[in-house]
């Protein structure tokens, strides 16, 4: 089970489109090194929308050989049934820990029809599942409750943001798994996710994804320790001269999320490459900005050191 700020790597293309295993090992290494709970290869900051089977094999070999069982990896699946099957597959061939279940393609489907996807990509292999509650796949807390009894789903990813609803979700797994001994953790996955890391908290949510740990790791850590600190001050601080600023910016333009974060590795000295289209890469003015809003925050880091 996972503790601490949770790495979602970014997928590096070459010049000619392919994935880039060598860049990636060296992101990896790097962010290892700045001390994560968790590695999640090929997930929505690693552009799985945009990766092959095969290229999802690459990543997740890649992730597992560098990593070296210092941390959990744990993989992105979803998509088509029959292709989230497959990816999960892959995933366990490659040597993953886990997997992380994003959303069906496109389809709205009643909760029956979620939980039932659910079970059918958990049962294709072997490996511990986190569901990613999230766009067109959202459950409701008694299909989230009977999920958590599935022998191989470990937790429950939220994307979505209604604290209403999340709330009796994890009121309702905790009642459904008290006394079973059964392992199970909540995570927020909210873009940009230390905006909202105190509201989720005040539900008993503590484990979160961190965006920014991809090209600036020594502000999401200090984050992350002024949060373990009860340190309000300095979250309050954080969040206003450096997150509130990135989410303004990565509101601007749909897929800035994504396509954001991969321009700040490069700007902080890895050459990952572009994004994969559908999604763009950020006009010239927007990494003016991105460049002066991680300055900031860096500077920011220094004097809270002090």
């Amino acid at each position: 089970m996972f503790d601490g700020v949770l790495f979602f790597p970014v997928t590096p293309f070459t010049a000619s489109g392919q994935v880039d295993r060598e860049v990636l090992a060296e992101h990896l290494r790097r962010g290892l090194a700045a001390g994560p709970g968790g590695v999640f290869v090929a997930c929505g900051t690693g552009e799985f929308h945009a990766l092959s089977p095969e290229e999802h094999g690459e990543a997740v070999r890649t992730a597992v050989e560098t990593v070296a069982g210092r941390v959990p990896v744990f993989a992105g699946t979803g998509g088509p049934l029959p292709l989230a099957r497959r990816y999960s597959r892959v995933a366990q061939d490659a040597g993953a820990d886990g997997l992380l279940l994003l959303p069906p393609y496109l389809v709205e489907a009643p909760a029956a029809g979620l939980a039932a996807y659910a079970r059918q990509v958990a049962d294709a292999s072997d490996l511990p599942v986190i569901v990613y509650n999230r766009s067109n796949a959202r459950f409701d807390a008694a299909t989230a409750a009977e999920l958590a009894r599935h022998d191989k789903v470990v937790g429950l990813k939220d994307g979505v943001g209604d604290l209403d609803r999340l709330s009796r979700i994890v009121t309702a797994v905790r009642h459904e798994l008290a006394g079973s001994g059964k392992p199970f953790q909540f995570f927020n996955g909210m873009p940009t996710a230390e905006v909202t890391v105190p509201a989720y908290r005040g539900i008993g949510v503590d484990l979160y994804s961190s965006a920014v740990f991809c090209f600036a790791p020594e502000i999401s850590n200090a984050f992350y320790q002024a949060v373990e600190k009860g340190d309000r001050h300095t979250v309050e601080r954080l969040q206003r001269e450096f997150f509130h600023p990135l989410v303004a910016l990565r509101d601007l333009v749909p897929g800035y999320a994504v396509s954001l974060v991969k321009a700040g590795v490069r700007q902080r000295g890895l050459e990952v490459g572009p994004v994969r289209a559908p999604l763009v890469d950020p006009a010239p003015e927007h990494l003016d900005a991105l460049r002066r809003i991680t300055d900031a925050g860096l500077a920011l880091v220094e004097d809270i050191a002090r």
